[in-house]
């Protein structure tokens, strides 16, 4: 470590954020750009180089997170950004979109602020693209070998590169007009900007990899069809089928998911549409969802100027201290975290029925009511208790005209047809089947990501595309690869 006293005298200070009268007005990135590099070095230093470095355990990708956080305390950003990418494709994405459970494990973090790892990460990828580090890398030689790639999210993307670098021929088909799934369409953009993804796909783009953009595999081209075109087919599509809330009143006019929401605004930002279609303008909005999408809809309905804002928690409000005995240390903790959009809301005072921040901790919705029209005019909740059993003379009603739904993914969508086309077994959660190298029942068929594992963390989408491309890769070759393979298809997140 550059220095041995860091963590004992330099405080946690993480990248600050715009002020939040100046973000709402549009659709930037919420933090001040170029406001990590002043603080960046320093925060690195406080980087203890432990024995036994937790963070690697609490990141499915292995991250070498001691060693870039030498290099940048060092200001050593080539060496840093050799470390970073050695393990991660997209670490601007990281930086940006994941949660950060390596901060969770780091050892500091036992009885101190953690290392801001996430915003070294961040700075680490920033630096790389600004001073011409990552440069594509396209393979010496090809081996004569096809892989189709279905669904570009960062799954998809991650097995497509290392596939492409391992000298593959590598086709992405994407059901969307533009690369990225979730990526592109379901995060906003006021928290990862469209460019980092665009030089990204340019970068693949230069190293060979074909993208194949609104075309739907099971529609446009018949799963089972492409299969035989290709020495192997990795399915990558997400957990896209959204969970539903069978209340009374569902059928209401007003009621959307978050994915019906969300991508339309998303448009808005690349200019396909002026407006949205399903704009929260002027309109008193219910989110019912308390996780990372419903926080995404908060912040897209704050920007488009929504009357009145309330998200909805089922589960009760967590502590702001971790808990000893049910989450020990190194694993990841719930807590109550103050993210962008619900400090905005809080700022803006944005849902006057709710607690400082927009959010209604441990409610339950019973009903919607409407108006003659048919459309959803509010939305009655209850209170309930840690066993979600309603606590009597809580029940309220809130104005509601736009509900979204935030309540998460069952797995992957099966109205394409393609996993029936193919012939894929399925879990009985959902999810496809799979055996321990990634492989599916059907031979050359492999699957990773949320589509197989179930809905999780960008992180652990990254993790299972470097993976599944080196089981591909075996395949393949025989039964030899020299790409990594971060985790196993049933490997999970440290827990008690």
């Amino acid at each position: 470590m550059a220095d041995p006293k860091g963590f004992l005298t330099t405080p946690r200070r993480e990248w600050p954020r715009r002020p939040v009268e100046e973000r709402v007005r549009d659709w930037d990135e919420v933090y001040v750009p170029g406001g990590l590099l002043p603080i960046i070095s320093t925060q690195a230093d406080r980087c203890m180089d432990c024995g036994v470095p937790f963070c690697h355990e609490a990141c499915p990708l292995g991250n070498l997170i001691p060693e870039w956080n030498d290099l940048v305390s060092r200001e050593d950003w080539r060496a840093a950004a050799e470390r970073l990418h050695a393990t991660n494709n997209f670490p601007e994405f990281t930086g940006r979109l994941c949660p950060a459970p390596c901060e969770a494990g780091c050892v500091l973090a036992i009885n101190q602020p953690a290392v801001t790892i996430k915003n070294v990460e961040c700075a680490i990828a920033d630096k790389a693209w600004e001073e011409g580090f990552a440069q594509a890398a396209p393979p010496d030689r090809l081996s004569g070998l096809t892989v189709a790639v279905i669904g570009s999210g960062p799954t998809g993307l991650a097995a497509a590169q290392q596939l492409t670098r391992a000298g593959h021929t590598v086709a992405v088909y994407e059901r969307d007009d533009r690369i990225g799934g979730l990526m592109r369409y379901g995060i906003p953009e006021f928290k990862m900007e469209r460019r980092h993804l665009e030089r990204r796909v340019e970068q693949m783009r230069a190293e060979g990899t074909r993208f194949r953009t609104s075309t739907t595999v099971g529609r446009d081209v018949d799963a089972a069809e492409l299969r035989s075109r290709y020495d192997a087919v990795v399915i990558a599509t997400g957990a896209t089928a959204w969970r539903e809330l069978p209340v009374p009143g569902r059928e209401l006019a007003g009621i959307h998911q978050a994915m019906e929401y969300l991508p339309l605004a998303n448009h808005v930002c690349e200019g396909d549409l002026e407006r949205s279609p399903l704009s929260a303008e002027g309109r008193h909005v219910v989110i019912v969802g308390g996780g990372d999408t419903g926080a995404d809809c908060l912040g897209t309905a704050v920007r488009e100027r929504a009357a009145s804002v309330t998200q909805l928690d089922i589960y009760r409000r967590p502590g702001a201290e971790r808990d000893e005995e049910n989450e020990p240390w190194p694993t990841y903790p719930k807590l109550y975290r103050l993210s962008p959009a619900h400090e905005e809301a809080g700022a803006l005072r944005t849902a006057p029925a709710a607690d400082a921040d927009a959010r209604l901790f441990a409610a339950s919705t019973l009903r919607f009511e409407g108006d003659e029209e048919g459309r959803v005019r509010g939305l009655h909740l209850v209170e309930v208790d840690a066993a979600r059993k309603p606590v009597p003379g809580t029940r309220r009603t809130l104005p509601a005209d736009m509900v979204l739904l935030a309540l998460g993914f069952s797995g992957p969508d099966q109205g394409d047809g393609s996993i029936a086309q193919l012939g894929l077994e399925l879990e009985p959660r959902g999810t496809i089947a799979r055996g321990p190298d990634f492989a599916t029942n059907v031979p050359g068929v492999f699957a990773a990501g949320d589509a197989a594992r179930g809905q999780s963390l960008i992180v652990w989408a990254i993790a299972e595309g470097r993976a599944v491309a080196a089981a591909v890769d075996r395949f393949l070759t025989g039964g030899t690869s020299r790409l990594p393979a971060p985790i196993g298809p049933y490997d999970r997140p440290m827990s008690v």
